[in-house]
């Protein structure tokens, strides 16, 4: 037990959410318990995950999740390990949940130099209906910044996509590329414009910043099979998103492959989204928590061969996730230590999606499950 990683999770307390403040110490290491020196309170050292309460071997919890996580179908745990369905199907939900708590404290954070971003929607057949997912991803360290799930594809969903990118970012200054949805161009515009001071009298003009660029990728069908790309630069010129390109090793020309080869592992990693089955979802909120815990799982946890790096003749080459490249993380976690991972009390991502302002229907955000 290490109380100097620990905070305070008494909402009252002026040291709340502090970490490493130094008013944490052990209260009893055999019941794992400690206490805050403020307050004068004690909390289990489970508090603020999803193991709090939970009766149930957090080694088993681990597995399990690990398994779901990995594109293992919920019935195929209950065949392996004689659980009963319900109990599982909430372990994945708190599991969800926790990881957007995670993902808000670890990558929403405005720290990311994103310099390349690609934002991508991928549709998924539900119990009666059918929902979509946009998610977005910092290209050069393959970094999933997020994703926002509704039932209409339009532009409320665009834009509480980019209030999630334009929250994980530390600056403006980077490369959008996206697909053909029109949607995109008036979100990120209108999302990144700052005032442009001009010396004359009245309200300054508001455009996007310097090193802002807005590219798309239009992709043309016939009979489901791609027959012609177009690409073309919105914000920005064409020299301008090449040296981008040549900067961060992410191809010649403007594309939207790592958002979409990222779909693919969601795909592959959710059960559910597999193409012909019958293991179909039946709510958004359920959707939502089955994304983010893939999501931060493959941030967090999964090493990535694109971005092994050489060190020294000593150490040899240091393998790396996605948050490692980004420098948010310093070692790969394990899916046990994302579970075991303390955040503080509140909606992790309501707040920010309830900010995007629309007259629409507003994409169902995590905080709202149940």
């Amino acid at each position: 037990m290490d109380p100097s990683v620990q905070f305070c999770p008494n909402s009252a307390c002026r040291d709340h959410g502090a970490r490493g403040a130094g008013n944490v110490t052990v209260h009893s290491r055999r019941t794992r318990r400690y206490r805050c020196r403020t307050c004068r309170r004690t909390f289990a050292a489970t508090s603020g995950t999803p193991l709090y309460r939970c009766r149930t071997d957090p080694a088993l919890v681990a597995t399990v999740v690990t398994l779901v996580s990995c594109g293992c179908p919920i019935q195929a745990v209950v065949a392996a390990y004689g659980l009963d369905e319900r109990t599982v199907a909430d372990w994945v939900d708190k599991a969800g949940r926790h990881a957007a708590a995670v993902h808000a404290e670890v990558v929403a954070i405005g720290a990311v130099d994103a310099r390349h971003v690609q934002a991508d929607e991928v549709w998924v057949r539900m119990a009666g209906h059918v929902s979509w997912v946009a998610l977005a991803i910092a290209a050069p360290t393959r970094l999933w910044l997020g994703g926002v799930v509704s039932r209409r594809r339009d532009g409320a969903l665009i834009a509480a996509l980019v209030a999630l990118v334009l929250a994980c970012t530390a600056s403006a200054a980077f490369l959008v590329c996206v697909d053909g949805f029109s949607a995109y161009v008036g979100a990120f515009t209108h999302a990144v414009r700052v005032p442009v001071r001009t010396g004359r009298r009245g309200r300054p003009p508001l455009r996007p910043p310097d090193g802002f660029q807005l590219a798309r990728v239009i992709k043309r069908y016939a009979q489901r099979h791609v027959v012609a790309v177009e690409r073309a630069v919105v914000h920005g010129t064409e020299e301008a998103v090449a040296a981008v390109l040549r900067a961060t090793g992410t191809g010649t020309t403007a594309n939207t492959a790592y958002a979409e080869r990222f779909n693919a592992t969601l795909r592959g990693r959710i059960a559910p989204l597999s193409r012909r089955n019958r293991r179909l979802l039946a709510t958004d909120a359920r959707l939502t928590a089955y994304v983010y815990l893939v999501g931060t799982v493959y941030n967090v946890c999964a090493v990535h061969r694109a971005l092994d790096r050489w060190r020294d003749q000593t150490t040899g080459w240091e393998q790396r996730t996605p948050a490692m490249a980004a420098g948010l993380t310093d070692h790969p976690w394990t899916v046990a230590d994302l579970l075991r991972y303390r955040t503080a009390a509140g909606p992790p991502l309501g707040t920010a999606l309830d900010r995007v302002p629309t007259t629409r229907a507003k994409p169902v955000p995590l905080a709202q499950a149940a």
